[in-house]
């Protein structure tokens, strides 16, 4: 991708803008941030990482800034492209220090240094290893940036950050699983903006990912390259939108977040009562009776205190007893209640929505769905059905 007379200034602007975007966002969650909230240094830390590559593609791909920055460090050039050995990782630390309760970095993490290690190793043999005037003359007529060695080494980066990105969705994925193991309403913890943020930066990459192929395939496929800065250009405005989009919606959907913890690796053995059948129709009798699932925001450890049941004996008790975890379960006992009402004369002049949320639901799209599928057909049929008899 070359950057030229008619595109240089407005172009190499919002570069300029994206890294100090990303610069001062940093700094302002690293001095506004509580010491307890390690999310956000690593979102601190990924933002900080972002903020070279900008800068990395002004200085490799702008003549001007190119010449300045051989003259006057010649033996830092190429080294500020390091971000992009980082930043995919970081914003991976980040969404899982987000979802899950203590996390902290282990010794086997360092082993996400390994791609920016190969990065070191890389330019240390194919560029550093020469004198520096053959340095100058390989960036001042790009044929080190053409290079194979160098564009299979870029696309190789690329790839790796779609690796994090993907790694990152399936974080989310799993974060969501876990949540319907304690939590009876998962709507009000809202995913959906970090979701999108991930997939925005997936599709961002994707398309570097792309473009470096693309280079790649220049070598032995003669083909017009000036859809590279197109295309190239193209993502330099959606990143300085993205960057926007990923702060604001951390600050403002934070506190709403309910971090759940790692599943642990070993499985403790399952004691007897457990194993027992008539253990479950205990506990099905106590939801019966004492009805705690009316609690819009009942948590596993309410129930367990209510029950008298350590919380894990419980989640294990729904998952070989009831087929479901406590999202599921909690939710078919609201369904069965609903079903009572809807269909007794005496709660006619009751509206839908105040029995969905007198039964537990606080979301009118979650009662629909797990009414319609445990039951067959909409609350409003259900009713007009039972009343009709």
């Amino acid at each position: 991708m070359t950057m030229n007379e008619t595109v240089f200034n407005i172009h190499d602007l919002v570069l300029v803008m994206t890294a100090l975007q990303c610069a001062g966002f940093a700094l302002l969650l690293i001095v506004t941030n509580p010491p307890s909230n390690k999310s956000n240094y690593f979102l601190a830390a990924f933002l900080l990482a972002h903020a070279f590559i900008p800068m990395h593609e002004l200085i490799l791909w702008g003549e001007d800034l190119k010449m300045i920055a051989l003259n006057n460090t010649p033996r830092l050039f190429l080294w500020i492209g390091f971000g992009y050995y980082l930043d995919a990782a970081l914003l991976y630390f980040y969404v899982k220090s987000l979802v899950f309760d203590g996390f902290k970095l282990q010794k086997r993490d360092a082993l996400h240094l390994i791609p920016l290690g190969l990065f070191a190793l890389f330019l240390g043999a194919t560029f550093y290893s020469h004198s520096l005037e053959v340095r100058s003359a390989m960036i001042d007529d790009d044929i080190y940036m053409y290079s194979p060695d160098y564009l299979l080494m870029d696309f190789l980066c690329k790839a790796t950050r779609i690796g994090y990105c993907v790694a990152a969705l399936f974080l989310i994925m799993r974060y969501r699983n876990q949540l319907k193991t304690i939590h009876s309403n998962i709507a009000r913890v809202d995913i959906r903006w970090l979701i999108s943020l991930v997939v925005g930066f997936l599709i961002i990459v994707m398309t570097e990912a792309f473009l470096a192929c693309a280079k790649l395939a220049h070598l032995f496929i003669d083909f017009h390259p000036d859809w590279f800065r197109v295309i190239g250009l193209t993502g330099y405005y959606v990143v300085f939108a993205l960057v926007f989009a990923l702060v604001f919606s951390s600050i403002r959907y934070f506190s709403g977040f309910v971090p759940v913890q790692q599943e642990e690796l070993t499985k403790k053995p399952l004691e007897d009562k457990l194993l027992n059948s008539h253990f479950a129709e205990k506990i099905d009798n106590m939801m019966r009776e004492h009805k705690p699932y009316l609690q819009p925001d009942i948590t596993l450890d309410m129930l367990a205190e209510t029950l008298n049941i350590p919380a894990r004996d419980l989640s294990l008790v729904f998952s070989r007893h009831f087929d479901s975890n406590f999202y599921d379960f909690i939710n078919r006992y609201r369904i069965e209640e609903a079903k009572k009402m809807l269909a007794d004369p005496k709660y006619k002049s009751k509206t839908i929505t105040h029995i969905y949320l007198d039964v537990g639901f606080n979301s009118k799209s979650v009662f629909n769905t797990f009414f319609k599928k445990q039951v067959g057909q909409t609350p409003s049929a259900y009713r007009q059905e039972h009343l009709s008899q």
